[in-house]
């Protein structure tokens, strides 16, 4: 894939929306990385120590203070991963999959680190913990939660698309390109990357 601009630099740091009026995009949310387990690509960036990642991650909540439960993952993301970049606007949207009177929030972060793909995964898993979320969904079953970080994208330093198909990491997600709870606030903070995906129209 040819190189192509990241994201966008964050005017205000830590932006937020109002929860009220903001529209509801598709049905939900989902977070699986689902999928048979495969080997690791041999061109990936999976093992290869890089001087800067630039990485898109997904964050959704349902439960207790939801855009407290954003803004703290976000700030601990900045702590724990590296520089928050851009972050979107907070869309309220429906549960996926399973049945809830608890409406999510979600949103999408921009971060640049020199931690690599199985890293991230590692510090997002434990963030989620520190966070509250006691499970993560297994065999399509989902339920309410108070915090879920995904790890969406993932570039290197020249703008370069990483694909990594492993048993514990697949990026790009499978299937972002399907939610519109993804791929809205993605949008937002990163139009052009939205463009030049390879599943892009």
């Amino acid at each position: 894939m040819k190189t192509i601009p990241l994201c966008r630099k964050s005017k205000g740091g830590v932006s937020e929306a109002d929860e009220e009026g903001l529209d509801v995009f598709g049905e939900g949310r989902d977070e699986s990385m689902s999928g048979a387990a495969a080997e690791p690509q041999a061109n990936s960036s999976f093992f290869i120590p890089h001087s800067s990642f630039t990485y898109y991650l997904g964050l959704g909540t349902n439960l207790g203070d939801k855009r407290q439960n954003l803004q703290r993952a976000v700030e601990l993301i900045g702590e724990r991963i590296g520089e928050v970049v851009s972050l979107s606007s907070f869309y309220v949207t429906a549960p996926w999959g399973f049945s809830s009177e608890n409406s999510f929030l979600n949103a999408a972060v921009c971060v640049r680190t020199g931690l690599p793909p199985l890293e991230v995964l590692q510090v997002t898993q434990r963030l989620e913990q520190e966070l509250g979320r006691t499970h993560k969904s297994v065999d399509g079953v989902y339920s309410d939660r108070l915090i879920d970080i995904d790890l969406l994208l993932c570039f290197d330093a020249d703008g370069t698309l990483v694909r990594i198909q492993t048993p514990q990491l697949v990026i790009p997600h499978p299937l972002m390109q399907e939610r519109e709870f993804v791929m809205n606030p993605l949008r937002e903070i990163a139009p052009e990357v939205v463009r030049q995906l390879p599943f892009s129209e």
